[in-house]
C-alpha cells in the first residue's frame, strides 16, 4: 500500500523531482497542480469517487465519504489507455480531475491520508489489512467515468485551536486569552484559565467532528532541554487517539538546550514534532523577522530566497505543506492611504475611534506584544515566495471578543495569495462562521474559547454552514 508520496512514486516520474525517474510501475506522471484559480497544495477534505463499477470485494471507499488531501501534485485523471486499468477512484480538484486512489494486481495506493481521514480512512486501512484485496489480472475493467463526470466535492475545514500552557501550578492546560490576556480577572484569583487537558480536549474535538486540530504552545519551557519540552509528549499521545491532522506550534525556531550542550535549528525542531505526530508545524514570530528579511534583500537587490530562514528549511524537507504562518495583526487607523505610503492600506467599513475611513494591518510579534513595521499583505506574500503553504490569520482586535470575524483582513489577504488562508478570531454564533466563508471564499475557519465553552458546538456549525449551501465533512464513526 502506498500513501500520498507513496503512490506518487509508483509512476513514470514526477514534475516536483524531473531528473528524477518514478518506478514507473504505473504509466503516467506527476504533475503540478495550476494554482490560477485555485489555492495550492489541495489542503482538506474531497470525495474518491469509484470510476468503475464495484467488485465483490475491493478496498473499502464510499463516493459520499470525505477523505483528507494535503499535496501539491497529483497524476491527472484521463480516464483513458493503461490508467482504466489502475485507476480505481478519481477526485476533483477546481478545473483538474486527479487520480486519488488505484488498485491493481496486489498494489492498493491512496493519494488522500488514509491515516489522517478519520473514520472513513481507518475503514479503508482496515480493508486493506483484513481482507485479501489482490485484484485479479482478468477482472473485468469496465466503462470508467470521463473527467468530466468527477464532481467537486471539497469542504471547507472547521478547526479547533488549543491553547497550550502551563499553569500557576506547572500543569499543562488549554487556555483561551481574551485579546491574548489569559489570565482571569484579578477578583476570580488571577490565575490561568483552565479550560482542559490538552489530550482529552483533542479526542473530544475529533470525536465531534473537528476536521483538523491545532495545538498552540503559549509557553517557552526554556528551563527544559527541547526532548524534554511536553508538548512532545502531547502529540504522541493525541496522535494515538485523534486521526485528523495535527498542526504545532509556538517554539518552531532555533533552540539551545539551557545547558549549552545542543543546539536545535528549527528544521531539527519541526522534525522533532513530525515525527511525534505532528502534521504541520506553524511559524509565528519568526515568519515576520523572515518577511522583513525578505524584503530588505529584494530592496538590497539580492536573492530574497536564500535557504537561511526555517520556513524555507522546513518547506524544502518536508514540504510547503508541512509549514503554516500563523500571524497576529492589527488594524492601524489611518485618514488616508498616503499617510501610510509603505504599507497595504484599505478602505473599511468599520471606522476607526476619530472617525478614520481607512486601515493597515500591523504585524506583530512576541505573543502580540511587539508590533513591527511590516503590514500583513507583506508578510502573506514574503512568506508564500519563502516557501510557506499555508496562512493561519489571527487578528488582534477580534480575539476573544466574539463579535465575528474581521472579514476585510480576510478577503485582503485571501486576494494576496494563492495558497490556502484560515480565518481564526472573533466567533461568537453558528452566523459568523458562513459569513465570513461566503464573504471571503476562506478555505477553512478556526475556533477555540466558544469550542472550549461549550457556547457552540462542532456539530452545530457544520450544520448551519451545510444548510447556507457550504459543503462540510460529516463525521464517520470510528472503528
Amino acid at each position: 500500500m502506498g500513501i500520498c508520496v507513496g503512490m506518487q512514486v509508483l509512476f513514470e516520474g514526477s514534475d516536483e523531482s524531473p531528473l528524477e525517474p518514478g518506478l514507473g510501475v504505473f504509466e503516467g506522471r506527476v504533475r503540478r497542480f495550476d494554482s490560477a484559480a485555485k489555492a495550492v497544495p489541495h489542503m482538506g477534505w474531497n470525495a474518491a469517487q469509484a470510476v468503475r463499477p464495484a467488485l465483490p470485494q475491493q478496498p473499502d471507499l464510499g463516493d459520499e465519504r470525505r477523505y483528507y488531501f494535503v499535496h501539491s501534485y497529483a497524476v491527472p485523471y484521463t480516464g483513458a489507455g493503461r490508467q482504466r486499468e489502475f485507476a480505481h477512484t478519481a477526485t476533483r480538484y477546481g478545473d483538474e480531475a486527479i487520480v486519488s486512489a488505484l488498485w491493481q494486481g496486489s498494489v492498493f495506493a491512496t493519494q488522500f491520508h488514509p491515516e489522517k481521514s478519520g473514520g472513513a480512512g481507518l475503514l479503508a486501512l482496515r480493508s486493506f489489512i483484513e481482507h485479501d484485496l489482490r485484484r485479479r489480472p482478468d477482472a473485468p475493467a469496465g466503462d470508467v467515468l470521463a473527467p468530466a463526470d468527477i464532481r467537486a466535492a471539497l469542504t471547507t475545514r472547521v478547526i479547533a485551536c488549543l491553547d497550550v500552557r502551563a499553569n500557576d501550578q506547572g500543569d499543562l492546560v488549554v487556555t483561551k486569552g481574551d485579546q491574548y490576556d489569559v489570565r482571569e480577572s484579578a477578583a476570580a484569583g488571577g490565575g490561568v484559565r483552565n479550560l482542559g487537558r490538552p489530550v482529552d480536549l483533542a479526542q473530544r474535538y475529533f470525536a465531534e467532528g473537528a476536521d483538523e486540530i491545532a495545538f498552540l504552545n503559549i509557553t517557552s519551557f526554556r528551563d527544559l532541554p527541547f526532548r524534554d519540552t511536553p508538548m512532545l509528549e502531547v502529540l504522541r499521545q493525541a496522535s494515538r487517539r485523534v486521526f485528523v491532522p495535527l498542526t504545532i506550534g509556538g517554539g518552531v525556531r532555533d533552540i539551545v538546550d539551557p545547558d549549552g550542550a545542543h543546539a536545535w535549528p528549527a528544521v531539527q525542531v519541526a522534525g522533532e514534532y513530525f515525527r511525534s505526530g505532528a502534521d504541520k508545524v506553524s511559524i509565528g514570530s519568526d515568519a515576520v523577522y523572515a518577511a522583513e528579511r525578505y524584503w530588505q534583500r529584494r530592496a538590497d537587490g539580492a536573492e530574497p530566497c536564500d535557504g537561511s530562514t526555517a520556513i524555507e528549511q522546513i518547506a524544502a524537507r518536508y514540504g510547503r505543506q508541512a509549514v503554516v504562518v500563523s500571524v497576529d495583526p492589527r488594524r492601524v487607523y489611518v485618514r488616508a492611504p498616503e499617510a501610510a505610503p509603505a504599507h497595504h492600506v484599505i478602505a473599511t467599513t468599520i471606522p476607526g475611534p476619530g472617525g478614520e475611513r481607512f486601515c493597515w494591518y500591523q504585524c506583530t510579534v512576541r505573543g502580540g506584544r511587539e508590533p513591527r513595521d511590516v503590514d500583513v499583505r507583506q508578510l502573506a506574500t514574503a512568506c508564500e515566495a519563502l516557501g510557506a503553504g499555508e496562512i493561519l490569520l489571527n487578528c488582534m482586535d477580534r480575539d476573544g471578543t466574539n463579535a465575528g470575524y474581521d472579514a476585510e483582513l480576510i478577503a485582503d489577504v485571501k486576494a494576496a495569495v494563492s495558497i490556502p488562508v484560515i480565518a481564526s478570531s472573533g466567533a461568537g454564533c453558528v452566523e459568523h462562521f458562513s459569513e465570513v466563508v461566503e464573504r471571503t471564499g476562506v478555505d477553512a475557519v478556526l475556533a477555540a474559547g466558544i469550542f472550549h465553552r461549550r457556547e457552540v458546538p462542532i456539530a452545530d456549525v457544520k450544520r448551519h454552514m451545510a444548510e447556507r449551501g457550504i459543503p462540510t465533512r460529516e463525521a464517520a464513526p470510528c472503528l
